[in-house]
């Protein structure tokens, strides 16, 4: 018997919007170390040696023009918006996934 399982996404694009946000490289590593809570530029360049503060730059930047990434009050830092959180349960899939295959 053939199943036939239902489509990834409610309309076409969906996928193609959120790729959008969390496909550049770096993105989901920054968000990655914000899901445990505010961060300040130096702590990305702790976790993140390799990652070029230009590119931490823009990529915050990014982040903050789509609702993602806000600037908090401790020491400017960064968090995650309410729509940056609802990111995490995607980076925990992720991660299992590559738990599992990697």
């Amino acid at each position: 018997m053939n199943h036939v399982l239902p489509p990834l996404e409610k309309r076409v694009g969906c996928i193609a919007s959120a790729m959008q946000v969390i496909g550049n490289k770096w993105t989901a590593l920054i968000l990655r170390d914000l899901s445990s809570g505010p961060k300040r530029f130096k702590d990305f360049e702790t976790s993140l040696p390799r990652l070029n503060p230009r590119t931490l730059t823009l990529r915050l930047r990014d982040l903050q023009e789509h609702g993602i990434v806000q600037i908090c009050c401790e020491g400017g830092g960064y968090e995650l918006t309410e729509k940056g959180s609802a990111l995490i349960p995607v980076l925990r899939a992720m991660a299992e996934w590559g738990d599992t295959y990697a």
